[in-house]
């Protein structure tokens, strides 16, 4: 694993690492009015381009959410623990199902490990690259929701347990494992149903949910593990992915696409990795450091695996 003092000063490293707890507030209130400003966009002129729309935006903001979520794992949201785990878990992980410290325990796993046989995280990139027919089905099923309701599934039983557990010992796992997410996603119903639009909360919260979030939480494991170049190497076990503005607003919102240089310091806030990006640039790293210019680039990458050849028999054609 890389260390970062190997290649930047002590006052460097403590620039970067250091937090802005009003840039955090800024992004926390930044996820929550895209997501209410799109509900309303919605709701005041409901058509079929306003209803995509807002389930895009909403669906890159409960991204936003997750990879939030993913800053303060590190510690990189707030400098009090606490502060930082309980505004994490109550607003950004719990809507969307997700909770702080059981998914830190798992992602400093993959850091100790990227890449390696034993990184939990090895299974999102490892089966790369793949056909095309093989990536749209795999698309297919996120848009459709199949993949949303095998995962909810999948957490929903485990959070109820067994059925030969006690009733009163299913009852505390569901609590503990699924607790404060059933509360949040309750309070943003209660809330909706309160100013008279509970309809919003299937459409533009479930369903995003289940759909669009999904899409686009492949696109970015694809962009960055999957394909790069070595293994073995820090520079280019994880890649960075330009984004322009357009794919900022729909799929890589608050700085997801800087994945390398997160692998290089992954204890700076979100905000600052452009700087780490700058810096090791300017010590003349650039060569070594695993880069693409857009997202269809790493799809291309990703899909390039030839389609299996048709069977002869199959086809009619038969030898000569």
């Amino acid at each position: 694993m890389i260390t970062p003092s190997d290649y930047l000063s002590a006052e460097e490293i403590s620039r970067l690492r250091a937090k802005s707890q009003w840039r955090s507030v800024w992004m926390v209130a930044h996820v929550w009015g895209v997501v209410f400003g799109a509900m309303a966009l919605f709701a005041l002129w409901p058509n079929p381009l306003t209803f995509i729309l807002a389930v895009m935006l909403i669906g890159a903001r409960q991204l936003g959410m997750a990879i939030l979520v993913h800053d303060a794992a590190h510690g990189a949201l707030f400098h009090n623990r606490a502060l930082n785990d309980r505004v994490s878990n109550w607003l950004l992980g719990y809507p969307v199902l997700t909770e702080t410290k059981a998914y830190r325990v798992y992602h400093l796993e993959h850091h100790k490990y990227v890449q390696q046989p034993n990184d939990p995280d090895i299974g999102l990139s490892a089966p790369f690259p793949i056909t095309k027919s093989s990536f749209r089905r795999k698309l297919w099923r996120d848009i459709t929701g199949r993949t949303g309701f095998k995962q909810r599934g999948a957490q929903i039983r485990a959070a109820i347990g067994a059925p030969d557990m006690p009733l009163a010992s299913r009852i505390a796992l569901f609590r503990r494992k699924m607790g404060g997410m059933l509360i949040t996603n309750l309070v943003l119903l209660g809330g909706l149903s309160a100013i008279g639009y509970w309809y919003l909360y299937p459409l533009l919260w479930v369903l995003p949910l289940l759909t669009y979030y999904q899409v686009i939480t492949r696109v970015r494991n694809i962009a960055e593990h999957a394909v790069v170049p070595d293994n073995d190497d820090d520079f280019r076990t994880a890649r960075t992915t330009r984004a322009n503005w357009l794919m900022r607003v729909f799929l890589a919102p608050y700085f997801v696409n800087y994945h390398l240089e997160h692998h290089l310091m992954m204890f700076v806030p979100c905000y600052r990795l452009p700087q780490v990006r700058e810096l090791f640039l300017a010590k003349g790293h650039g060569a070594r450091m695993e880069y693409k210019p857009d997202y269809r680039s790493v799809l291309a990458l990703a899909i390039s695996k030839p389609e299996p050849a048709a069977d002869a028999n199959a086809t009619g054609r038969t030898a000569a």
